[in-house]
């Protein structure tokens, strides 16, 4: 039997009744670590509150029953102060089995998102990526007590560190992660807390494409084959391809078609913009041309392999994590650094420039959106640039020529 602990002043309804009418709530017993009981005095019922030690030297209180001090308890929603006691445990510990008795924290709330794009297919690092800025006291505090001041703080402290568009992609993953502990936790009714303090900062959408010719797109290949000949084939294949790393990585020895002058692969959609649905649209597959001699590194690459093999591994015969880019990272590094290359580029560059090469060669935007599993709209979106210089030449012959010169087939009489 769990052990009922004293305190003559909250114990019965006459010692509370005697308590004067305020807002800030009286202390009460403390049941264990870190767990207090705490009494607000009102005109009406009174309040159980608890207060509970967040971990990190700092305590949150909710509000949680209503006190028998003019209605008699029901064990629910009024409670004695014994009752209080056994609650305000169950509720600081989760302890009674029920689901989201807890208050749910950050640090669960993104556990909980975690493990929801796991069930849909989606990229988990977005659930972990947080937690490498999110400050310990942010992690602890429960969602519902999440306030707009002190997101906005955090958020606006990132500044100077990374790009504005970073911290942006950054705040859509912790709002996705609290809007999750919302939908599941009704008791959560502060949305408007991350809704506006973690509301996008302005002018975040410039862009950071890094477009290399097609000389420095080959040394970059060739940097990678100096590394590993594993990693340089699947940088030849986002060279060709123009794909993301995270599609590349999941082609399988069935998706080449090495046919001898046609060549292709049947390459996996992203999910991007499947919603719910993510894990079924990551499944479809499109066809992407690749090059001959692509094509012939590959079929060695897949050479004795069972069809349903993963088509592109790394050097230790392991396949790449969905994430590709935590295993090459410092890689993708040397090889910007040996080439010559802007310090911003990355492995993207290879499809940037590949979006581009396509545009420059009078490919339809159509045909050059499909290709890279985009939209027209994303490409007018983040390459205009490119797309006026693609449109020059096609545009400039149909302006309007002029004929022969006025005056030019006058002749002058002699006076």
């Amino acid at each position: 039997m769990a052990r009922k602990v004293s305190f003559s002043a909250l114990e019965s309804r006459s010692a509370r009744l005697r308590l004067k009418i305020r807002r800030r709530p009286y202390s009460g017993p403390s049941l264990a670590r870190g767990i207090s009981l705490m009494y607000r005095r009102n005109a009406t019922n009174g309040t159980w509150v608890l207060k509970c030690s967040d971990g990190h030297g700092a305590y949150w209180t909710k509000g949680f029953a209503l006190a028998d001090d003019f209605e008699d308890a029901d064990a629910k929603t009024v409670l004695t102060f014994y009752q209080a006691q056994d609650q305000a445990k169950k509720l600081a510990r989760g302890e009674d089995g029920s689901a989201g008795t807890a208050p749910i924290t950050m640090d669960s709330a993104l556990k909980d998102y975690r493990h929801d794009l796991e069930a849909r297919g989606a990229n988990p690092y977005n659930a972990e990526h947080p937690r490498l800025h999110l400050t310990s006291a942010l992690l602890a505090k429960p969602v519902a007590l999440l306030t707009t001041a002190e997101l906005k703080r955090w958020r606006d402290g990132l500044l100077g560190t990374m790009a504005s568009a970073t911290i942006n992609r950054l705040c859509r993953c912790v709002c996705a992660a609290l809007e999750l502990a919302r939908q599941h936790d009704e008791r959560i009714q502060n949305r408007q807390a991350w809704e506006t303090g973690l509301a996008g900062l302005p002018n975040a959408q410039e862009a950071r494409n890094v477009i290399l010719p097609d000389d420095k797109v080959r040394e970059f290949v060739r940097a990678a084959y100096g590394l590993d000949d594993k990693f340089g084939l699947l940088t030849e294949t986002l060279a060709v391809t123009g794909a993301r790393p995270s599609q590349a990585v999941r082609l399988l020895v069935k998706d080449l078609n090495d046919h001898l002058t046609r060549p292709k692969l049947m390459m996996p959609k992203s999910g991007k913009g499947g919603g719910r649905f993510r894990a079924e649209k990551k499944i479809e597959r499109y066809s992407v041309p690749i090059t001959t001699q692509l094509a012939a590194k590959l079929k060695v690459a897949a050479k004795g392999r069972a069809e349903n093999a993963p088509l592109l591994l790394q050097s230790d015969g392991s396949p790449w994590d969905k994430n590709p880019g935590l295993n090459y990272h410092r890689d993708v590094n040397k090889i910007v650094v040996a080439i010559g290359a802007e310090p911003e580029a990355t492995m993207y560059c290879l499809r940037h420039s590949s979006i581009v090469r396509m545009l420059l060669q009078n490919v339809p935007i159509r045909f050059v959106a499909s290709l890279h599993n985009t939209s027209v709209a994303m490409i007018e979106k983040h390459y205009s640039k490119y797309i006026t210089e693609h449109t020059d030449e096609i545009s400039r012959s149909a302006l309007l020529q002029h004929g022969p010169a006025i005056g030019d087939n006058i002749i002058v009489l002699a006076s």
